[in-house]
């Protein structure tokens, strides 16, 4: 046995678990910790790199980033004692409602002085406790090594999840014997489908007219995308993702039936899931900006639900048949299962989908100035490929985003699905950056999520790491105001005023470009659609010279209100359908 400080036997476990980055801020608490990582550095040569953020939300937001970009990545963030821990719980929270893992570390006072209101002594432990599967505060030396293994186990068993250890200073600094030469990971559990479950769900199948399914973020989570594809090719099915599962399959599969949803959604998904008889959900959790009211979304169909947490089954509505199981281990099952069967051929309803599909576009296409923000997604349909990485969160921006861009790859939408904290969208394209170097990173943000967190911008120009961030301004509330047109008013939306230093912007109040300047990135400002193109195209080009992050500001009509409604067959829509393939160039496939 080798005798060590109990700091460096934990992060002789983060790398024996994988770990080689880390985000976060270093404190008087949480410095021994640091002084482990970089001793293990100077010893091993296996370094875990870390990226200094600005704020230690920002710190959580890019762990989250980091693991949404690569299956099987944990992104770790750290913090001292006290406000770092409270900083973390909007990070917590979000990794915890769309189910992703991440590892949160806290410096903590002595255990001698948790009870004498120390200086930034807090429960952190109770406090994350409802936002995580697992926090603890570990108060003996000798069970650090076991809260490490404990926290891989349980953030990768079951429905993945964020885990918080709180570490006292005295608990880091104390010796303890640790052979971190035999340590292995803990066997992780997830349930899977049995083959009698299959079979019963084929049969459910084998009597439907007009079955779909519908992919979630589970699907994703379990790196089980090509199966996704293969079992819907193999059945004839087409596919509706959730906006948490978007990417499973590519949008310009034939078998791509669009997202169904009050916001996020296209029509024709809309409708052609209105004409199903039959919903197989997988790794999904009937979100109610999906279903809208259940009693439009349920009429008239037979419902399978397949997810990996046994009480998500039943918790929104009771399905008719459900199977607790990993999505990956349910489509593997499923697959083996249908191909020994003479399945029966929907020929007729994948047209009447793919019709639909070809019908009920949207209009993107507008010379207006201001901007209209359609065009700003045409215009990034046409300057990024298949290959793009998109990362955003909550506003007019995101649900537009997700009814008028396209992703074809998993893990290239990447969005705080349930929770959609403002600020989340830079520091969380920060995490992908770290994750995969060479992608090409887009975030997207309306002008007040661009505000909440725009210090970290200097992160991404200190270390190095390059993304193009659009920010579609209307120096409002964009959403809010839409959302108060229910109430006739338009109250403390406003975002705008006379910038004494930036007459230039117009009333449009924050001049982002000199701020992300003086952070030491680039800015384009676009007031003219037809500057977009070569806008995107500068961007890319001082992304690559300088290895900053790159700041695309465009001007937008102040108010634009985005198609959205409070039932599936009751969405509102403010535009006319694209009529010609003009109205809509850059859809997947060419108007009918």
């Amino acid at each position: 046995m080798t005798r060590m400080r109990a700091v460096d036997a934990a992060v002789a476990i983060l790398v024996k678990e994988g770990v080689r980055h880390a985000f976060g801020l270093p404190g008087a608490a949480i410095n021994p910790f640091y002084s482990a990582l970089r001793a293990h550095q100077a010893a091993s040569g296996v370094s875990i790199r870390h990226i200094l953020a600005r704020h230690v939300e920002a710190a959580s937001h890019m762990a989250e980033g980091y693991t949404r970009a690569t299956p099987g990545a944990i992104g770790v963030c750290v913090g001292t004692s006290g406000p770092a821990g409270t900083d973390m719980i909007t990070g917590l929270y979000s990794a915890s409602a769309d189910s992703i893992p991440i590892l949160a570390i806290t410096g903590q006072a002595p255990v001698s002085r948790l009870h004498k209101e120390d200086f930034q002594a807090v429960d952190i432990a109770a406090i994350a406790a409802p936002v995580t599967k697992w926090a603890t505060t570990v108060r003996e030396p000798g069970q650090v090594p076991g809260a490490f293994a404990k926290a891989f186990h349980v953030m990768r068993s079951g429905r993945p999840g964020p885990v918080l250890i709180d570490l006292p200073i005295d608990v880091q600094q104390a010796e303890i014997d640790f052979d971190v030469d035999t340590y292995e990971p803990l066997p992780v559990h997830r349930p899977a489908a049995t083959r009698a479950q299959v079979e019963k769900v084929l049969d459910m199948l084998a009597v439907a007219e007009r079955p779909l399914i519908v992919a979630g973020g589970g699907v994703i989570g379990a790196d089980a995308c090509a199966e996704l594809v293969e079992l819907a090719e193999l059945l004839d099915v087409p596919v509706i993702p959730t906006l948490m599962g978007w990417g499973a399959i590519p949008d310009d599969h034939p078998l791509m039936a669009g997202m169904a949803g009050l916001q996020t959604a296209h029509r024709y998904g809309n409708a052609t899931l209105l004409a199903s008889d039959f919903v197989l959900g997988i790794g999904n959790r009937w979100a109610n900006r999906h279903t809208g009211g259940l009693d439009v979304y349920r009429a008239g169909r037979t419902f399978v639900h397949v997810d990996i947490e046994p009480t998500q089954i039943g918790r929104v509505f009771a399905p008719d048949y459900g199977v607790v199981s990993d999505a990956g281990a349910f489509l593997r099952e499923m697959l083996a299962a249908a191909r020994e069967r003479e399945l029966p051929r929907r020929t007729a309803w994948v047209r009447e989908c793919a019709e639909r599909k070809g019908s009920m576009q949207r209009r993107t296409h507008f010379d207006d100035v201001p901007v209209k923000p359609q065009r700003v997604y045409e215009e990034m349909n046409k300057a990024f490929g298949p290959d793009v990485r998109y990362v955003t969160t909550i506003g007019l921006s995101q649900i537009a985003a997700a009814q008028l861009l396209h992703v074809y790859r998993p893990r290239h939408w990447i969005n705080a699905g349930q929770a959609g904290p403002l600020g989340w969208t830079g520091p969380a394209a920060i995490g992908v950056c770290v994750a995969d170097p060479d992608a090409t990173v887009v975030a997207l943000s309306g002008d007040y999520d661009f505000q909440f967190m725009i210090e970290e911008l200097a992160v991404g120009a200190q270390f190095n790491l390059p993304y193009l961030h659009i920010v579609v301004n209307n120096s409002y509330l964009g959403l809010i105001r839409q959302a108060q047109r229910a109430f006739d008013m338009d109250y403390c939306v406003q975002l705008g005023f006379d910038n004494i230093n930036s007459p230039e912007v117009d009333k449009y109040g924050v001049d982002h470009v000199k701020v992300a300047e003086g952070l030491g990135c680039k800015a384009i400002r676009v007031t003219d659609p037809r500057e977009l193109g070569a806008a995107f195209d500068r961007a890319r080009q001082l992304m690559a010279v300088h290895r900053v992050p790159v700041v695309v500001e465009v001007v937008l009509e102040r108010v634009t209100n985005i198609a959205m409604g409070t039932e599936l067959d009751a969405v509102v829509e403010f535009e006319d359908l694209a009529r010609t393939a003009a109205d809509a160039p850059t859809a997947t496939i060419p108007l009918s």
